[in-house]
């Protein structure tokens, strides 16, 4: 792969690095505050939370380095997109938060979005390659 490839361009790494790394560090502060993450979500009214906070925060974790590795990145985009379109609107459902907490949902929710739109850059950029 030479430095003018698509995949293999110094931007292209770099973004694939940051995305990767970041989503591994959230996957993994999940996975180590799995207690608090599972009281979170069942005071959020997931169903089901003991057994889906650990499988999304793996399904996190799995994309991530997919795409850091480059991997499956179609597979890995699709499911990181699921994570987020499953996970933001349940647990960062600011407009049904008291005026307190509305401020740090809606943070959290758009940075969910954000990382939503780059899991769907990166799937469309998969399907180049």
């Amino acid at each position: 792969m030479t430095d003018s490839d698509e995949t293999g361009s110094v931007p292209s790494r770099l973004s694939r690095l940051l995305f990767a790394s970041g989503l591994a560090i959230l996957a993994v502060r999940n996975l180590t505050n799995l207690d608090g993450r599972i009281a979170y979500a069942d005071a959020k009214g997931v169903p089901a939370a003991d057994k889906l906070v650990p499988a999304a925060s793996a399904l996190l974790l799995g994309g991530s380095a997919s795409i850091g590795f480059w991997k499956l990145p179609r597979l890995a985009a699709a499911g990181i997109a699921g994570f987020f379109v499953g996970v933001t609107p349940l647990m960062h459902d600011f407009w049904n938060v008291d005026e307190e907490s509305r401020g740090e949902e809606l943070t959290s929710f758009l940075q969910n979005l954000t990382l939503l739109g780059a899991a769907i850059a990166f799937y469309e950029h998969a399907t180049q390659d």
